[in-house]
């Protein structure tokens, strides 16, 4: 039986790398190519996509969230493969918190990426065992939803003022999640807690 894949990554020379070594395999056929998560579900319904294999850190509609609206939508009946070059624990547990079966950074040797593919398909899980290690050391993701927002607004260096007009809430809002997160990173300012948030994949 062949697997159908979906691959989704912004990087053209990666995405068709990638598909050139899968479609070695005489079992996995890459039957469609995005350049990000937008309208993936439609894509996956015309092709009749068995598999998807995503990157994380895509313009317009990122991996993460491109595997919630997966899962959403059809269950256990396509799987999802993060295939992604930052191997943070913190994108990991989020990917698997959205419903993603395997999780495998991109200089992972051919054989084991098609391996993972397999075992996804099969309804098992494949997650690079150097990054499942390091996840549970980590912890969980301390930052609530609008702290992430708002530490995603502040990596750019914005204002609180341009910071809250960005997420919708009062400035004095805006000040609180940003000392709560402050606090939850050990940091000593919000450039500084915005960093360590993205380096550990909680935004």
């Amino acid at each position: 039986m062949t697997i159908r894949l979906l691959l989704a990554d912004d990087q053209h020379l990666i995405r068709a790398g990638l598909a050139a070594l899968l479609n070695l395999e005489a079992d996995l056929d890459v039957v469609h190519q995005l350049p990000d998560g937008r309208e993936i579900v439609e894509h996956i319904r015309q092709h009749q996509v068995d598999v998807a294999v995503l990157d994380i850190e895509m313009p317009e509609v990122d991996g993460i969230t491109a595997t919630a609206d997966i899962t959403a939508a059809f269950g256990d009946e396509v799987a999802v493969l993060i295939v992604t070059t930052f191997g943070r624990a913190g994108y990991l547990q989020r990917a698997m918190t959205a419903g993603a079966r395997g999780f495998m950074v991109k200089d992972a040797p051919a054989e084991q990426l098609a391996e993972a593919v397999r075992t996804v398909h099969a309804g098992g899980r494949a997650v690079d065992p150097a990054l499942a290690a390091e996840a549970l050391s980590a912890g969980t993701n301390p930052l609530t939803d609008r702290e992430r927002d708002v530490l995603k607004a502040a990596l750019t260096g914005s204002s609180v003022k341009h910071i809250a007009a960005q997420v919708h809430l009062s400035q004095g809002t805006v000040r609180n999640h940003l000392s709560s997160a402050i606090g939850k990173t050990q940091t000593a300012n919000r450039t500084e807690a915005a960093r360590v948030a993205q380096q550990n994949g909680w935004l």
